[in-house]
């Protein structure tokens, strides 16, 4: 007779303890959603902070500015840092309001928080829904691009322009136009377009291209031929210097461009990944051992 009411509180018991625990280890959306709302105000407040201090840096009226590459290095840091205390505060929330006693749990909570507050932000960033608040959760992006298009039109502006980098006949034009004085327009153009044919027509015809356009320079010039040839000649060598200057721009721009995308994305990756540990433990930490918690399931284990 005992022996079966033992059996039966053993079964009651145990099959209580497991409707407890997976009630304790259900998903709180609630709490998540709160981890969310705290991560993303937090890295807001980060954000401005970021742009707060790298626009206090510069000073306009002077020289003296860290350079873009500085403020690169800095930007890249700080959304880290960014990134990391946001999410451990988010993942932090999220595990404490949800009240779960297990570390597991509370850093899965934790983990959940990171993921929608990423998909969130990521919503805002590419969609027009996000294009009034969106940017303050690129705050550090307005820093390091802000900052480095200052310091690179800066640079530009300081350096001497390399010319004719998008049009290698504009010099030789306008050349040509203010060695010929006053004669007729006409004139002027018939030279230009000779020249421009001379120039970049093929191999076959270019003997007969650079006759005609000496011709049309030395009517431009009042000229001897002989002279206009000259500067005829001199004139394809500035072309295709110019042409070779204008490829080597575009290889190093887009060389520039693929570094900076690689760059970019790697960082971008190694912050999430950051952010997504430092959420766990953010969870974990928040885990909540309530002692109420702790005698209950000390009491149904002894029941």
């Amino acid at each position: 007779m005992t022996v079966p009411i033992s059996t039966n509180l053993n079964h009651d018991t145990a099959y209580g303890d497991t409707t407890a625990t997976a009630a304790l280890n259900k998903i709180s959306w609630g709490s998540i959603f709160a981890g969310v709302a705290v991560a993303l105000a937090v890295q807001f407040l980060l954000n401005l902070l970021g742009v707060g201090i790298g626009a206090a840096v510069l000073d306009p009226a002077t020289s003296d500015n860290p350079d873009a590459s500085t403020f690169s290095i800095a930007g890249g840091i700080w959304f880290v840092i960014a990134g990391l205390v946001s999410s451990y505060i988010g993942g932090y929330v999220a595990s404490r309001l949800s009240g779960r006693p297990s570390n597991s749990t509370g850093g899965y909570h934790g983990l959940t928080s990171w993921a929608v507050t990423t998909l969130v932000i990521l919503y805002l960033l590419t969609t027009s829904v996000g294009a009034l608040i969106g940017g303050a959760f690129s705050g550090l992006s307005s820093v390091v691009g802000g900052v480095g298009q200052t310091a690179a039109t800066a640079v530009t502006a300081a350096a001497p322009a390399v010319a004719n980098s998008t049009n290698p006949m504009a010099g030789i034009e306008q050349q040509i136009r203010n060695s010929t004085g006053n004669n007729p327009q006409a004139l002027q153009n018939a030279a230009i377009a000779a020249v421009q044919a001379a120039v970049t027509g093929d191999e076959a015809t270019a003997e007969d291209a650079r006759v005609r356009a000496a011709d049309a320079v030395a009517k431009a010039k009042n000229i001897p031929v002989d002279q206009a040839r000259a500067e005829v000649d001199g004139y394809e060598k500035t072309y295709r210097e110019n042409v070779a200057a204008a490829k080597q721009q575009a290889v190093d721009a887009a060389q520039a461009a693929t570094a900076a995308v690689s760059a970019g994305a790697i960082l971008g990756f190694i912050a999430l990944v950051l952010g997504a540990i430092a959420s766990w433990f953010g969870g974990v930490t928040g885990t909540k051992r309530s002692g109420i918690i702790v005698a209950e399931t000390a009491t149904r284990r002894t029941v």
